[in-house]
């Protein structure tokens, strides 16, 4: 299947340049849903057409990903928790919004962990800013109109790397985000990489590695 990309944001997405973690992305369309394998269909028969149709574009982008990795023509079902299901050996993570697919994917050799997000370059609506940062954080992001958007996307990255981990559901206010540090601190004192690139969409992703380094 023709993976349909948008041209700014597969640049954007090549700034990351993440050693061992491959990521893409995939415009959402018409058809798509046609995709789904029964195995990943199953956990989402009774979804409306666009929710089936964005689980599946995510998902087409990971099996081009999985290939890469050499894992080629994997299925990716959906676990209970409602988290994607990986070949052994594989971490990953999948996001979409109203527009955009997206997929994230490594071997446990080169990350323990790893999550991402996907959200359109807007500001937050109204009333969702207090919900998100923290006063830290507020403090911190002063009157950038996307950050707000942004720290909400790298909160749901850190979410989907760490609880496969910890297993501990998290709020927005349990986790700290650094943004010019490229950091983020669960409240269990957990430390999550991070990095996020901005084109039309905000793409957030959250990782710990296998064998850190020394600290920075």
């Amino acid at each position: 299947m023709t993976n349909v990309t948008d041209s700014a944001l597969q640049s954007a997405i090549k700034t990351l340049a993440l050693p061992g973690i491959q990521i893409s992305h995939r415009l959402i369309s018409a058809g798509d849903e046609d995709a789904l394998r029964p195995d990943e269909a199953r956990a989402i028969a009774d979804y409306v057409v666009e929710r089936r149709r964005a689980s599946a574009a995510a998902r087409i982008v990971a099996r081009e990903l999985l290939g890469r990795l050499g894992y080629p023509d994997c299925s990716v079902p959906r676990a209970p928790s409602g988290a994607p299901v990986w070949p052994a050996g594989v971490v990953g993570s999948l996001a979409h919004d109203g527009r955009v697919a997206v997929a994230a994917v490594a071997t446990r050799l080169c990350v323990e962990a790893l999550g991402i997000d996907v959200e359109p370059a807007e500001p937050l609506p109204n009333g969702l800013l207090d919900i998100v940062a923290t006063p830290e954080e507020r403090l911190r992001i002063g009157n950038d109109p996307f950050a707000g958007r942004l720290l909400f996307a790298a909160k749901e990255a850190v979410y989907k790397a760490v609880y496969p981990l910890d297993g501990t559901f998290l709020e927005h206010h349990d986790v700290q985000i650094h943004l010019a540090q490229r950091k983020a601190i669960v409240c269990n004192g957990r430390s999550v990489e991070l990095r996020y690139c901005i084109a039309n969409h905000l793409i957030a992703v959250a990782y710990l590695p296998t064998n850190p380094g020394p600290p920075r």
